[in-house]
């Protein structure tokens, strides 16, 4: 690990990101929206020197996305729904039509291919379990390769975000 302007740097993605990097990065994780102005008093520097560092952080791949974080209940979209789901066969052309297949239905927020008893689990937001059912006759179990399927609807959400942990630096 090399040290950037006499700051600790930490070895990420083959790129170093310093004390700065990181304190611009948990801003704009808390509030991408801010001005520059604000985030370049916020961590410090100059406006010019925060906008350079900032198009050096999304030019290098840390920064991928701006989006707007939706009320998922001002849309009746209150009930989240994790689901396993269970191939009948694991061959690469089922694992490609199944992620294929999975690309083009926006109610699944989330899937994941994981190691263990079933092969992916599906995360899915949807107004109440009488529309969950619907989904799952006419979307889930006409996916490509599901054998079974489990079904964990969720009754309170403890914790959801999307802010990654970073080094303290």
């Amino acid at each position: 690990m090399k040290s950037k302007n006499n700051l600790t740097a930490v070895k990420s993605s083959a790129l170093d990101i310093d004390r700065i990097d990181v304190k611009i990065l948990t801003a704009l994780q808390a509030d991408a929206r801010m001005t520059n102005l604000k985030l370049a008093e916020l961590v410090t520097l100059s406006p010019t020197a925060t906008l350079a560092r900032v198009s050096r952080l999304q030019r290098d791949g840390f920064i991928s996305a701006y989006q707007a974080v939706l009320n998922p209940y001002q849309l009746d979209l209150g009930l989240i729904v994790f689901v396993e789901v269970l191939l009948d066969r694991t061959t690469p052309n089922v694992f490609e039509q199944f992620k294929a297949a999975v690309q083009v239905h926006t109610e699944i927020l989330e899937c994941h291919m994981v190691a263990g008893g079933f092969d992916y689990l599906i995360k899915t937001r949807m107004a109440d379990m009488a529309a969950y059912r619907h989904f799952a006759g006419q979307v889930l179990w006409e996916l490509p390769g599901v054998r079974e399927t489990r079904t964990y609807p969720v009754m309170e959400e403890v914790k959801c975000s999307m802010r990654l942990p970073l080094p303290r630096l």
